[in-house]
């Protein structure tokens, strides 16, 4: 890897180790059970905006497995090419 997408990714687990990240996920968790929910529902269009809410939240929630996945990759395509 570049030493620019090396300091990428540390950067990043940093921040994911980080105390004030697992308050922000917890936070999200709590607030995702609210947002899920369709009993508050007033109309369509605030159906769409719950459901662009929970996309976000899912993105946030997810952003540790993303980013394991995609060091992972760089890591195999790394090996790939001190193989060629």
């Amino acid at each position: 890897m570049t030493p620019e997408t090396e300091k990428y990714f540390r950067d990043l687990n940093d921040m994911l180790r980080s105390d004030g990240w697992k308050i922000l996920l917890g936070d999200i968790q709590a607030s995702a059970a609210n947002v899920n929910s369709v009993e508050g529902t007033k109309d369509e269009q605030d159906l769409f905006f719950r459901k662009g809410q929970l996309a976000v939240m899912a993105n946030i929630l997810n952003l540790e497995a993303q980013v394991a996945a995609a060091q992972e990759q760089a890591q195999e395509e790394d090996a790939a090419d001190a193989q060629d």
